[in-house]
């Protein structure tokens, strides 16, 4: 089980340079879990790709649904004192601190490519090899 930053999602789900290692993760360890506030991050990331017409509002419905349907039963909300204190003591967004709280809680880690919560959150936040 790890949990998964919502850019680590969108690598699996919208092709680039980062996909083959998403995918590779998911082979490797196919239990993601994520904060909810990974669905709002996510739609986020999808309407860009619909603005910049990368996807039609069918295929960003399509991608939402699947990755939806990855993270079923795997989405938990987060203890707001602990999102807070962690914001307390980095430089990280309360957003990001969501997914260090969670992988803490949960006493696992989490993968991300995110360079603030890598460094300030060296023993929970993997990168990914890619």
């Amino acid at each position: 089980m790890i949990v998964v930053d919502t850019n680590v999602l969108a690598y699996l789900y919208l092709p680039g340079e980062l996909t083959s290692a998403a995918e590779a993760l998911l082979e490797h360890d196919p239990h993601w879990i994520a904060p909810l506030l990974w669905r709002s991050e996510f739609r986020n990331i999808l309407a860009g790709y619909m603005r910049r017409k990368s996807l039609t509002l069918d295929q960003a419905h399509t991608v939402q649904s699947e990755a939806e349907g990855l993270l079923a039963g795997s989405e938990y909300e987060v203890d707001s004192l602990r999102v807070l204190e962690l914001v307390r003591d980095s430089d990280c967004s309360a957003y990001d601190c969501e997914f260090i709280a969670l992988a803490q809680t949960l006493e696992t880690k989490l993968v991300t490519m995110d360079a603030k919560l890598l460094k300030a959150f060296p023993n929970v936040a993997l990168r990914l090899a890619g």
